[in-house]
């Protein structure tokens, strides 16, 4: 209940946010929803400014390497464009990893300029190879025909991140399987303790698939244990195959 209350009164507190903002420009503004589109090979977050308040944000996300966001409040935009159009925002993204293991954090703060437009629409945050900060109001996606900005279409990981991605999951299989052949060995080697570490793993965890076993040792159990295991492992061992074949 206390989380709930918590949701709660933080939509009701964005939503008053957004409520003051739009009071002050009601009949010569609109508010629209945002989206944000990377296509840049760095994480990044971005947090629009209410107009009547820099220090106030009224909406933001985070965008993966190559991806896009969702749908998310607010931005406040003249429903007519005029010269000099401009958001405020924020926005966060991260260098390489430094060799003690720490994440170097870039926070940017950014005015930028709105393209001409018709009639307000969507506000869409561009983060672009290059990692300049653009905007686009559109109630087109970026893969539409009529889609104004200059970037079109979504965003293509590069080769050599569609190649760091494959590698981390291959070594995720490759630790899965270690992980179920090891638990295999262990069965065979130490029965009794294995299948009581699994029994009380999935009592902790996954108590429904300990029904119609009386405890680890059990021998329905032990043979339980060892055909999951088996059929995993070959699981993982096909998939591993498949990645290997799939590598960009």
């Amino acid at each position: 209940m206390l989380l709930k209350y918590k949701i709660l009164t933080g939509v009701v507190g964005l939503l008053g946010v957004v409520g003051l903002a739009m009071s002050q420009y009601r009949g010569t503004h609109a508010s629209v929803s945002l989206h944000g589109v990377n296509y840049s090979d760095r994480e990044f977050s971005y947090f629009i400014a209410a107009p009547e308040n820099p220090k106030k944000t009224i909406g933001g996300e985070h965008i993966a390497p190559f991806a896009a966001g969702g749908t998310t409040c607010c931005a406040v935009l003249p429903w007519k464009w005029k010269p000099g159009t401009k958001v405020r925002l924020t926005t966060i993204h991260w260098l390489k990893k430094r060799p003690d293991g720490s994440l170097p954090e870039v926070t940017e703060e950014h005015e930028v300029e709105v393209p001409e437009y018709a009639e307000a629409g969507e506000l869409w945050v561009i983060r672009d190879g290059k990692g300049k900060i653009g905007v686009v109001s559109s109630n087109v996606q970026p893969d539409h025909p009529a889609w104004p900005g200059k970037i079109k279409g979504w965003p293509i990981p590069s080769l050599e991140y569609q190649r760091q991605r494959w590698e981390l999951y291959i070594h995720q299989k490759r630790t899965y399987m270690k992980a179920y052949a090891d638990s295999l060995k262990e069965l065979e080697s130490e029965p009794d303790e294995q299948a009581k570490e699994a029994w009380n793993h999935a009592a902790e965890y996954n108590p429904s698939e300990l029904k119609g076993f009386s405890g680890p040792n059990d021998p329905d159990y032990k043979s339980h244990l060892r055909k999951t295991y088996s059929v995993r492992l070959e699981e993982l061992k096909t998939e591993f195959a498949d990645l290997l074949r799939s590598k960009p």
